[in-house]
């Protein structure tokens, strides 16, 4: 499934909001965060960084940019980015996968993609983004492409990576509250 998307700018308190509920969750449900970025550059770390008391459930977030960054840091095989490219579903899930067990967090998101306005090719559009979240038995990953400037496309990626990890923290919430 392919989401086309066009958010515009958020302003600064509608974006703040995603972020103090996400950590809102992960701080009450005594869970941990790590997180890879590539065409992010760190802005999702970044965003959550911005809420106080962040260290309470944010761990670490590493910029991959490069392929070699990817290999040597998550250990990603050079034999999958050759064969579905940096900028695939199986390499956002494996980013995730790795953050996640590297640093033995209850939740690790990877997220890699086209932000332009170089990099594109025919069948990788710019704005062609992929996002993942892992937990220990499950990885979800979503495919996107983003309209707009560089910066606008790298602002819609970090805000659906929250907006991903919220609808899994919030799964989880109401799992707990009907086991009550």
């Amino acid at each position: 499934m392919i989401f086309i998307c066009s958010l515009g700018i958020l302003q600064h308190n509608e974006s703040m909001r995603i972020e103090k509920k996400v950590a809102k969750l992960l701080t009450n449900q005594r869970k941990t965060l790590s997180i890879a970025e590539s065409c992010t550059g760190g802005l999702l770390c970044h965003r959550l960084t911005n809420i106080a008391g962040s260290s309470n459930f944010f761990k670490i977030g590493l910029v991959v940019y490069s392929n070699d960054a990817k290999m040597k840091f998550l250990k990603i095989p050079s034999t999958v980015l050759i064969e579905h490219g940096a900028v695939s579903c199986e390499v956002a899930r494996r980013m995730a996968q790795e953050i996640r067990k590297k640093l033995q967090t209850d939740f690790g998101i990877g997220i890699t993609g086209i932000a332009g306005p170089g990099g594109a090719t025919a069948r990788k559009p710019i704005g062609l983004t992929f996002i993942a979240i892992s937990k220990k038995n499950e990885t979800i990953s979503k495919q996107f492409i983003f309209k707009g400037n560089r910066s606008t496309i790298k602002s819609q990626a970090a805000t659906w990576a929250l907006r991903m990890l919220l609808s899994f923290l919030q799964s989880s919430e109401e799992k707990v509250q009907s086991r009550k």
